[in-house]
C-alpha cells in the first residue's frame, strides 16, 4: 500500500506524455480551432525558440486588452456625472478677472462667462434667489441635480454662493443656439438649418431631453425646467444636435416651491387659471383690480422670471411653473422650428401695429381661413397653406405629412387647458416617429451617388 501511494506521487511529479497518434484525428472542417490548437501546443513542447515567441506574442496581446480596457473605463469614467463641486467665490473672481472679462453672450438677459475652472472650460451663469435657500439644503439639492446625465442636456458641474446671487458652473459646449441657427443676425436669407431633416433632429433632441428633465431622471423629485426656449438651446455641429442650457436652475435658484409638489403645484396652477377666467367673464372690473394688486404686491412669491412668448397662460396669471407650462413652451419651440419666425411678430397696418402669434398662424394654416379659404378646404388647399406657411428657408423641400403632423401636436401643447397638453413621454414618442418617416423620406429624394455621367460621343 504505501508502495503504491509513492509510486502515486512519483507519477504526479512527473507525467510522462504519451504520443496521441493512435487517436483519429478530426476532420478540419468539423473543428478548426481544435486543430489550430493542438498544432500550436506542439510546436511549444518541440521548439523552445518558438515557444518563447508565441509567450511573448500572447503576453503582447493580453497587455494591449488590458490597455484597451483601461482606456474604454476611463472613457466611462469620463462620460459619468462628476460629484458636484462647491466652488469658492474668490475662485470664481480670479477666473472671471473680478467678473470684468467680457460675457460670453448677449441673446440672454442672464449674464455669463466663459472661463476655465479646475483645469475645465465652464460657463458661469449668474442668477438672483428667488427663495431664500440655506446652504445645507443647496449641497443636498446641488447633489441630487448633479446625479442626472443625458446626452441632450448640458452638465451642470457646480455653484457658488455670494449674497443674494447663485453662480451657477455649466459644461462648456461649443455651438450657437437655436435662436440664432434660425434668424441670422448677420443674414436673415441664411441658415444653416436649410434642410427638413437637420430641424427634426433637433426636435427629436430636444424632445426626450425634456421627456428625461420630467420623467426619467431616477430621482425622488419631479423636476421642471422652466427655462425652455430658443435661446437657451445649443446646436452643435457637425451632426445638428440639440443641447438644453440652464438644467436645475428653477430648482437652485428657488423658482418652484418645493413644498408642494408637481401634482399639486398643476392642480393650483389649473385651477386658479380657471377661476380666474370664469371670473374675468363675470366681472371686467375684477379683473383690472386683482391685475393692479398684483403689481402692487412686493411679496417674494408673486415674483417669477419668464419670457414673453414662451409662458403660458396658467403661468401668466400665476406664476407657478409646472411640467405643463415647460410642455408649451416646448410646443412654440417646435413651432420656431417650423416657421423659423418669432414667437411673436409685429406688423405695421393701417397706421397700427398689429401683433401676430406662430400659434395664430400655425391654426391658420391648418384650419384655414382668412384669405386662404375655410374650413372645408381640401387636401389641396391645406398643403398649399402649409407651404407658405413653412420657412422659407427650407426651400420647399420637406414632407408635407410630416409637417402637418408636427404642427397639429405642437398645437397640442400650446393649449390653453393645461390638462389637455400631452405629457412629454408621449410627445417624444411621437416626435420619434416622425423622424423616422422624415429618414425615410430624405433617403428617397437623395440624389444617388454612384452614377457616372459620361458626355462622350458613342
Amino acid at each position: 500500500m504505501p508502495m503504491c501511494k509513492s509510486k502515486m506521487a512519483i507519477d504526479a511529479v512527473l507525467p510522462t506524455s504519451t504520443p496521441r497518434t493512435s487517436r483519429t484525428p478530426r476532420s478540419s472542417k468539423s473543428r478548426p480551432t481544435s486543430t489550430t490548437f493542438v498544432s500550436a501546443s506542439s510546436s511549444l513542447s518541440t521548439d523552445p525558440s518558438t515557444s518563447n515567441t508565441t509567450g511573448s506574442a500572447l503576453y503582447t496581446s493580453t497587455t494591449s486588452a488590458t490597455s484597451s480596457s483601461h482606456t474604454s473605463l476611463s472613457g466611462l469614467r469620463h462620460s459619468l456625472p462628476e460629484n458636484p463641486h462647491i466652488y469658492d467665490y474668490s475662485e470664481l473672481c480670479s477666473a472671471t478677472n473680478n467678473f470684468l472679462s467680457k460675457t460670453y453672450t448677449s441673446a440672454s438677459s442672464t449674464r455669463s462667462w466663459r472661463c476655465t475652472l479646475r483645469g475645465k472650460d465652464v460657463l458661469v451663469f449668474q442668477r438672483k434667489f428667488r427663495r431664500s435657500i440655506d446652504m445645507p439644503h443647496l449641497r443636498q439639492l446641488l447633489s441630487v441635480i448633479c446625479r442626472s446625465h443625458h446626452g441632450s442636456i448640458i452638465k451642470l458641474l457646480g455653484a457658488s454662493v455670494s449674497g443674494v446671487h447663485i453662480f451657477l458652473v455649466y459644461d462648456f459646449v461649443d455651438g450657437a443656439n437655436l435662436s440664432d441657427c434660425l434668424r441670422n443676425p448677420r443674414n436673415r436669407s441664411f441658415t444653416v438649418l436649410s434642410t427638413w431633416i437637420s430641424r427634426m433632429q433637433i426636435a427629436t433632441d430636444l424632445a426626450h431631453g425634456l421627456d428625461y428633465i420630467h420623467h426619467k431622471t431616477g430621482l425622488n423629485m419631479r423636476l421642471v425646467h422652466n427655462h425652455i426656449k430658443s435661446s437657451s438651446i445649443v446646436v452643435t455641429e457637425p451632426s445638428f444636435n440639440a443641447k438644453i442650457c440652464h438644467f436645475g436652475a428653477a430648482q437652485l435658484c428657488g423658482e418652484i416651491d418645493e413644498d408642494q409638489g408637481e401634482e399639486d403645484r398643476a392642480t393650483g396652477s389649473s385651477a386658479s387659471y380657471k377661476a380666474e377666467i370664469q371670473e374675468v367673464s363675470e366681472e371686467e372690473d375684477s379683473k383690472k383690480k386683482s391685475i393692479s394688486k398684483l403689481k402692487r404686491s412686493d411679496s417674494r412669491k408673486l415674483q417669477f422670471e419668464g419670457v414673453r412668448g414662451y409662458m403660458s397662460p396658467e403661468f401668466q396669471s400665476t406664476g407657478i411653473p409646472t411640467q405643463k407650462s415647460d410642455v408649451y413652451a416646448f410646443g412654440i419651440v417646435i413651432l420656431e422650428l417650423l416657421t423659423g419666425e418669432e414667437p411673436f411678430k409685429f406688423k405695421y397696418d393701417k397706421g397700427d401695429y398689429v401683433r401676430t402669434s406662430v400659434i395664430d398662424t400655425a391654426r391658420m394654416a391648418i384650419e384655414g381661413g382668412g384669405s386662404g379659404g375655410g374650413d372645408g378646404d381640401d387636401g389641396k388647399g391645406m398643403e398649399g397653406r402649409l407651404r407658405r406657411w413653412v420657412d422659407i428657408k427650407l426651400r420647399d423641400s420637406f414632407p408635407v405629412e410630416v409637417v402637418e403632423k408636427l404642427t397639429r401636436l405642437a398645437l397640442d401643447c400650446v393649449h390653453v387647458d393645461p390638462d389637455e397638453r400631452p405629457n412629454m413621454g408621449r410627445v417624444a414618442g411621437k416626435i420619434s416617429k416622425l423622424y423616422l418617416d422624415s429618414r425615410i423620406w430624405s433617403d428617397s429624394v437623395r440624389m444617388p451617388a454612384n452614377i457616372s455621367v459620361s458626355l462622350a460621343p458613342r
